[in-house]
């Protein structure tokens, strides 16, 4: 005996449905344009919130009490928080100043090395047509005044960037004018973390609340939003968590190695604002290494000589050959499960659209809108 079919509903609820999911989504989607501006605090909160919701998850077997759990983990953040910036925080801000003040420096002994190197390899001046630029002259040819000093480095850079002969005989200090707004910048990153701080603080502490105040939406007349965004905004925070959680861990070893590396190596004196670099970084994939690499080649370039710059690029490849090899296909290849050549794509194209924020979320983005938004779910039985 042969089951009936199921009733194949009418043309008009199935364009409704879909005509629903559409304001839905579009709304959400207005709201987060709307609230663009708080982006930095909602992701520092969550971020947080997560890492600490986790933590709590994970003594549950050996504590019964959520209180005593929370209280432990809270306090146990705080305390690494308050560490942080009492011992690190301090050493990194000196020594970044440090940096700053002789980036000057580290670039006359960079052109100094490409110099000569140029003369002892005059194969250099083919493959860099920027060393065969003479130095800049006055108007019409004359050089009434000394001209400024020529720096390969600096014509280098404004070629690759795309300034060509325009920025011809500007200082790099120059031709980053923007960094000028980096106080402003950091104020307002130093805010959002102490309060998305304070509001992970509270909603892990108010979680079974908070949690019912949202499933009681369903009970009013928004429960054609609860009922479209719940799911797909709880299974886009789970991989968004696991992805970060992913990375954290990844930071931190990456951190750990290229400490111990650069102690080695005789840079003691500048290892807290190298190893603060390296761990920011990491949470950028592939752009991440080449940012993280340039001061640690260039301070150990100035402060000990060529050998330590090569040594340093070596000691950096091997580290990421471990991350590579090694720790991605164990901590966030398994998470994940995206094919190296497909990440490559995501990033290209999600840091040409998104910059920043597209090579952070790219990765977590994609990953739930093919594990959740293209494939069908996996039937019930």
């Amino acid at each position: 005996m042969t089951r009936p079919h199921p009733p194949v509903p009418p043309p008009w609820d199935t364009i409704f449905q879909y005509l629903n999911r559409l304001l839905v989504w579009s709304i959400l989607i207005g709201v987060i344009f709307l609230l663009k501006s708080f982006f930095l605090l909602m992701f520092m909160t969550f971020v947080f919130a997560y890492i600490q919701i986790r933590s709590v998850a994970r003594l549950k077997p050996y504590i019964k009490s959520r209180s005593v759990r929370v209280a432990l983990v809270v306090h146990f953040f705080l305390g690494i928080m308050m560490g942080i910036a009492l011992f690190i925080v301090p050493e990194v801000k000196n020594q970044t100043e440090m940096f700053i003040k002789q980036f000057g420096t580290y670039v006359a002994r960079v052109d100094d090395e490409i110099m000569a190197l140029s003369d002892r390899y005059p194969v250099l001046q083919d493959a860099i047509l920027q060393l065969k630029s003479p130095p800049p002259e006055g108007l019409n040819g004359e050089s009434d005044t000394p001209p400024p000093s020529f720096s390969p480095t600096t014509a280098i850079v404004q070629e690759i960037i795309g300034m060509g002969e325009e920025a011809q005989g500007k200082k790099i200090t120059q031709i980053f004018e923007r960094a000028q707004n980096i106080g402003k910048r950091l104020v307002a990153i130093a805010s959002a973390f102490l309060l998305s701080l304070l509001f992970s603080f509270l909603i892990v502490f108010d979680l079974p609340n908070l949690t019912q105040h949202v499933r009681s939406l369903e009970q009013t007349r928004l429960k054609f939003i609860y009922e479209e965004v719940a799911d797909g905004i709880y299974n886009f925070s789970r991989v968004l968590g696991q992805a970060f959680e992913a990375q954290f861990f990844i930071a931190f070893l990456n951190t750990l190695f290229t400490t111990i590396g650069v102690v080695l190596m005789g840079l003691g004196n500048h290892v807290a604002f190298l190893s603060m670099i390296v761990f920011i970084c990491s949470f950028i994939p592939v752009v991440g290494v080449f940012i993280s690499s340039v001061p640690i080649c260039l301070i150990a370039l100035q402060v000990i000589g060529p050998k330590a710059m090569v040594l340093s690029i070596i000691m950096i490849v091997i580290i990421h050959l471990i991350e590579g090899y090694v720790l991605n296909p164990r901590i966030y290849g398994s998470r994940m499960r995206i094919n190296p050549v497909i990440v490559l794509f995501i990033l290209t194209i999600s840091g040409k659209l998104f910059h920043i924020w597209g090579l952070i979320l790219g990765i977590p983005v994609f990953s739930y809108i093919f594990s959740h938004a293209i494939q069908h779910p996996p039937k019930k039985e």
